[in-house]
């Protein structure tokens, strides 16, 4: 889930370099949710394991 955020993260910035402002926005928030999502699942697994 993290390498995803990663790679979406790299599109979001080589596209907002080359001027596609709509298709960096888009892979920007792509990358927010999976990071959030992956922040989620680590803290899940964290306190269960915690248990």
């Amino acid at each position: 889930m993290l390498k995803w955020a990663i790679i979406f993260i790299i599109v979001a910035l080589v596209a907002a370099v080359l001027g596609f402002s709509g298709i960096a926005g888009v892979a920007s928030d792509i990358a927010i949710v999976l990071f959030v999502v992956f922040l989620v699942l680590a803290l899940i697994a964290f306190v269960r394991g915690r248990a």
